[in-house]
């Protein structure tokens, strides 16, 4: 006689909402900056360096984010000014000094990567959790730690170069410790935050590997300096500041 039926709990999408919103105000400051060190490992063995100023101001679909190449000198100076939109895309800007111009980067063009790097235009622009379709998919342990694993698919109003995405939120302090990239059932970029320390009370990763897993690639980012709720100057946030 057969034993009884073992049923599969139903992951909605509304136990993954609750979640993501927790995460996101647990991240939520008025302004950031960090130091950033850019390591790329290409898949012949190839490696190279360059370091970027962050800056941010405000947060989650009201925010502005400036980076400037510092070094080396054949980039210093670069530089990219993203604004974000609370239920859009970004608009993003890059000026160019060699050329002394500026130039807006196209939706069609933020899957390209960014000046060498493996992150694309689209990867560095602020998540906003209500600009995606969230569901639970699992609970797992990952680096050691309990994490939740939530899909995420972007909604019809934000433009995505990616399918959907796996995040793995870790139990203890919310903090994404992976996201998996998909385009169609393809991951095609794995990004990887570690070394999570606690600054001004934000859980903040100090180091991220993003793996472009066609090209055989990585770039990591190390964090340095990291602050928040600084006194930022709006002015600084503009086309007209990237040029001066």
């Amino acid at each position: 006689m057969a034993g009884p039926a073992i049923l599969t709990p139903v992951r909605a999408a509304d136990d993954a909402q609750p979640i993501v919103d927790e995460a996101q105000r647990r991240m939520t400051t008025g302004s950031e900056r960090y130091a950033g060190l850019l390591q790329s490992f290409n898949a012949d063995g190839k490696t190279s360096e360059k370091r970027w100023i962050f800056e941010r101001l405000g947060s989650h679909g009201e925010s502005k984010t400036i980076i400037h190449f510092t070094e080396p000198a054949e980039v210093a100076g670069v530089a990219l000014l993203i604004v974000n939109h609370a239920e859009r895309a970004s608009d993003q800007w890059m000026w160019t000094p060699a050329l002394q111009r500026d130039r807006r980067i196209a939706l069609q063009d933020r899957s390209t990567r960014f000046f060498g790097t493996d992150f694309s235009f689209e990867d560095l622009e602020e998540r906003v959790a209500a600009q995606y379709e969230h569901t639970l998919l699992d609970e797992e342990t990952i680096d050691g730690g309990a994490a939740w694993k939530i899909q995420a698919i972007a909604k019809r109003t934000r433009s995505s170069q990616y399918t959907k995405q796996i995040l793995w939120i870790q139990k203890s302090d919310y903090t994404t410790v992976r996201i998996d990239s998909y385009v169609k059932d393809e991951i095609v970029r794995r990004l990887q935050s570690s070394k999570v320390r606690v600054i001004q009370g934000i859980p903040t990763a100090h180091e991220m590997v993003m793996t472009d897993l066609l090209r055989g690639s990585r770039t990591r980012l190390a964090l340095d300096k990291v602050q928040y709720n600084l006194s930022l100057n709006a002015s600084d946030f503009t086309v007209q500041a990237l040029r001066n």
